[in-house]
């Protein structure tokens, strides 16, 4: 496990923003997952307006996010397609048929979460995995108490998520809204992961999932077994740990 803690939030992004476009560099084929949220903003704008200044072949990089809100509209702002068209898979031009997303809206979400990892498999399977670190420990919407043998299923959205989503969408109370998102057996699997974090709200979570036990508790804990895992912090977000990741070297 490799931890890298920037100095600060601007440098964390640009640090991120290179780990994508090495990836896109280094195989021009590269099946990447992302993450949506406050985290991956700033590195997705700043991938995007290097890609504008200096245009590579992206032709054949396929791009997916790790999950995705169910029962909504694909229109809606928060939908994480939306999100990833217009922050990224866009501005790089994208093909469609290399952006892999789940519908928002299904019949039936168990077959969708088969043919998500079909379509992927068909493509290599994942090369790299910009992970987000939730507030509470999960990743994807791997909720604490996830099993880590979990498949890509659709999981219950953390209440205070769904209660802002309900607000925006004003979705029928009826409704039950979700997330399919990507197991974390599946999470596992994928041949590079990045945990991303920052900011200080973050430096606690940090803390328990990547110097705690290993534990269901802590959905994130687990990428202490990957075999080829990096933690990239900001400064904030690594305050707990900096000590730690000092004593033994790590990456500043």
């Amino acid at each position: 496990m490799k931890i890298t803690i920037t100095k600060n939030e601007q440098e964390f992004d640009t640090t991120a923003a290179w780990r994508i476009i090495s990836q896109m560099l280094q195989k021009p084929n590269a099946v990447i997952g992302l993450s949506t949220g406050q985290t991956t903003m700033g590195m997705h704008a700043l991938v995007s307006e290097i890609y504008a200044k200096y245009p590579f072949d992206v032709s054949n990089i396929t791009l997916f996010n790790v999950d995705e809100l169910t029962n909504l509209p694909r229109e809606y702002a928060g939908s994480c397609y939306t999100m990833i068209l217009n922050q990224i898979a866009g501005p790089l031009g994208i093909p469609e048929e290399n952006f892999i997303m789940p519908p928002t809206q299904s019949a039936d979400f168990e077959a969708e979460s088969l043919l998500f990892e079909k379509r992927l498999a068909a493509r290599g399977g994942a090369d790299l995995q910009m992970l987000g670190l939730g507030s509470n420990g999960h990743i994807g919407i791997n909720q604490p108490g996830t099993p880590f043998e979990s498949e890509t299923w659709v999981s219950p959205m953390d209440p205070d998520f769904e209660a802002r989503v309900r607000r925006e969408t004003q979705v029928p109370a009826g409704t039950e809204l979700g997330g399919l998102t990507r197991g974390v057996k599946n999470i596992m699997h994928t041949r590079k992961l990045i945990l991303i974090a920052k900011g200080v709200h973050k430096a606690e979570i940090v803390k328990q999932a990547i110097l705690g036990p290993i534990t269901t508790d802590i959905p994130a804990s687990v990428v202490q077994l990957h075999a080829n895992c990096e933690i990239l912090l900001d400064a904030d977000a690594g305050s707990l740990i900096a000590d730690y990741a000092e004593q033994r070297g790590f990456n500043w």
